[in-house]
């Protein structure tokens, strides 16, 4: 039985996106030679795919506006354009730059599942780095950082935390204390320290309540039929809830919570107050709601489940159909 710590450590740079260097010297030492590098030996990519857009960034200027009038025209030297397409591109190479010169492929720390070692979860500049021991994530982390900071990234200590499934002494990185956690918000889901889902329904119900309250001014209005209503609620309101409700293990106690939710958004919607002595199945009926929140919950699990069927060869297939930690001969079932 495997007794080590799983620690979950979810790293952000900081000011990312604006700390790319691009004037036209930086990009041809520090970004054309080092993507030619990456590009032709790693990912595959050819340099003339990707020289004529950085040049667009070569010798820009601007100017700022104000009440006074405009200032003196400046050289840009960090940041991508907002809204340009070429920007989360240009992002993510460094991004896949930097793990792949940090050796993360290659090492043995991470957290073993079905024969592969996983240490590392990225989305932008989202990171979380996944060790089963402290000298692991010293070890990951020291690597990241350093390359990290060869392109001109710095860590947020601020926004870094460390999650982990057991005891763990203090952190301190460049004289900063990291601060330690029970859970952490990872691309809008809840991950908690216990694996426990309870929490993150919870949070996505408070925040479709949110959601809910903000539309008062516009489930009062005596202009949009009780029709349209219903449609604003599912289309504005349900999915805030479900969001990524295909990994959750829903309990007795939640699906309780869930179905008092909807009710309370249809209750809500028609004006009818608590103090009302008035069923749920009037308030239903009246509504006309079709499928439930619930059975919306489930119709995507099935449909995620599926998906998952009809792949080949993946690691979510393999999980999903037990294929990894059955327990061996003798073992205590507690």
């Amino acid at each position: 039985m495997n007794n080590k710590r799983k620690i979950f450590y979810p790293v952000n740079p900081r000011k990312t996106s604006n700390s790319i260097e691009n004037t036209s010297k930086i990009y041809t030492t520090q970004v054309c030679h080092k993507l030619k590098l990456t590009v032709h030996h790693k990912l595959k990519f050819t340099v003339h795919h990707i020289t004529p857009d950085l040049h667009n960034y070569a010798g820009q200027e601007a100017t700022v506006r104000t009440g006074h009038g405009t200032t003196h025209w400046f050289q840009i030297g960090k940041g991508v354009r907002q809204g340009c397409i070429l920007s989360p591109c240009l992002f993510n190479l460094y991004a896949e730059y930097i793990m792949r010169n940090a050796g993360l492929e290659e090492t043995q720390a991470g957290i073993k599942i079905a024969g592969r070692n996983i240490n590392n979860l990225r989305y932008a500049d989202d990171t979380t780095l996944m060790p089963e021991s402290e000298e692991e994530l010293k070890s990951l982390l020291m690597k990241v950082k350093v390359e990290r900071e060869k392109v001109g990234l710095r860590l947020n200590i601020q926004k870094t935390k460390i999650m982990a499934s057991g005891p763990i002494s203090s952190w301190e990185i460049d004289g900063e204390t990291v601060e330690k956690v029970s859970d952490f918000i990872f691309l809008g889901s809840n991950i908690t320290a216990d694996g426990d889902c309870s929490h993150k329904i919870k949070r996505h119900l408070l925040l479709g309540r949110k959601v809910m309250t903000n539309l008062d001014s516009i489930l009062k209005s005596r202009d949009i039929t009780l029709p349209t209503k219903v449609r604003l609620v599912k289309a504005m309101v349900f999915p805030v809830v479900i969001y990524g409700c295909e990994s959750w293990t829903v309990k007795k106690a939640e699906r309780r919570r869930i179905d008092a939710f909807e009710l309370w958004c249809w209750r809500r919607l028609l004006r009818v107050p608590w103090t009302a002595r008035r069923s749920n199945q009037s308030i239903l009926k009246e509504i006309s709601p079709g499928i439930s929140l619930e059975g919306m919950m489930l119709k995507l699990k099935l449909q995620y489940y599926g998906h998952l069927m009809r792949r080949v060869d993946s690691l979510e297939k393999t999980l999903m159909l037990g294929g990894i930690g059955a327990r061996g001969e003798g073992d205590d079932r507690g």
